[in-house]
């Protein structure tokens, strides 16, 4: 087949998905961030579309191998925060954070030993270039817990910027909700 420019532009009639179109929300554990949930969806500069992998199984016969699905992975996920003056989301990720596990003494803060006590759940909704907020993908991560922090990085020659960190994440497993509207 020959190069068709036509062709090719054809299949972006709609110009293409953007990747600054996007917000994070999460909800904290009760107790743990009460600023934070409003604030996130302004601050998280950066977040991904999360990667899934299915394991191959090589099994040998005859010298050949023969290949057969395995178990999915969920890779960690990481999204960048500005960071404010008032510390909103750092501080929420470091008290979920120690109530999981505290700094001093090696314990948990969450009344419940239960696995629900300190997981939770996120969203990435991916918005379309029409101007009224509607949702083309949206993408929720279960069961999710904060597992890094990153450092905020504090310099005399960092003018001109805004603070930023990572908070990295583990989580049960994610779902896609195709939506497309708001």
């Amino acid at each position: 087949m020959a190069f068709n420019i036509e062709q090719f532009k054809s299949n972006f009639a709609d110009g293409g998905a953007r990747p600054n179109l996007f917000r994070v929300r999460m909800n904290f554990p009760a107790g743990v961030g009460a600023a934070a949930p409003t604030e996130l969806a302004f601050v998280v500069r950066a977040a991904q579309i999360p990667s899934s992998t299915i394991a191959q199984i090589d099994v040998p016969y005859f010298g050949r191998q023969v290949r057969v699905a395995g178990n999915r992975t969920f890779e960690p996920w990481t999204v960048t925060v500005i960071n404010t003056e008032e510390f909103g989301v750092r501080n929420s990720l470091e008290q979920w954070m120690n109530a999981i596990n505290q700094h001093n003494l090696n314990t948990q803060q969450f009344a419940s030993n239960s696995l629900a006590a300190y997981k939770s759940n996120a969203f990435v909704e991916h918005y379309g270039k029409d101007g009224q907020g509607s949702i083309i993908a949206r993408y929720e991560f279960r069961g999710l817990f904060p597992t890094e922090l990153g450092a905020v990085e504090l310099s005399w020659d960092a003018n001109d910027q805004l603070e930023e960190f990572t908070a990295t994440f583990a989580y049960d497993y994610w779902q896609h909700d195709n939506v497309v509207t708001s």
